[in-house]
């Protein structure tokens, strides 16, 4: 694993994907093949395509997310929404891996309170927990936890 800088560590995403695009593009190519080849009734399968409008309206609007540490605190964006918190004001960051292999971060205040990272904004796991422990933040990792 690459060496991590404790304060300089920032991770971003972009909403965009291929894999979005192709896959979109691959259920209308069945659903023309179904109503050109077995006569599919062409209203059913319109009402099918209308479920491709959410990934259509991540792609036109290519949502900025992202992650950062500062000195001072620890920040993170997605869409619309922010935040941060003080590095003085963490006591861990509880790392659960979900039954979909999906890690979800959660700060763990010195106060008890727990503080879920929005998922769109946090990295991989491995390079997050390692820059955590670079800056000294204790990490936990649950695996496959229904609850946490």
């Amino acid at each position: 694993m690459s060496r991590v800088d404790a304060d300089n560590f920032s991770f971003r995403k972009v909403g965009r994907n291929r894999a979005a695009l192709y896959t979109v593009v691959a259920i209308w190519f069945v659903l023309l093949a179904l109503i050109i080849l077995v006569e599919a009734a062409a209203w059913l399968m319109a009402v099918i395509g209308l479920f491709t409008l959410p990934a259509l309206w991540e792609l036109y609007k290519n949502p900025q997310s992202g992650l950062e540490f500062t000195p001072d605190a620890l920040h993170w964006f997605t869409g619309r929404h922010e935040g941060s918190l003080d590095w003085a004001e963490i006591d861990r960051v509880r790392l659960d891996t979900r039954l979909d292999f999906s890690v979800r971060a959660t700060a763990v205040l010195h106060s008890g309170k727990k503080i879920r990272l929005p998922y769109e904004c946090t990295p991989p796991h491995q390079l997050f927990e390692a820059a955590l422990n670079a800056r000294g933040v204790r990490t936990e990792r649950h695996h496959f936890s229904l609850i946490g």
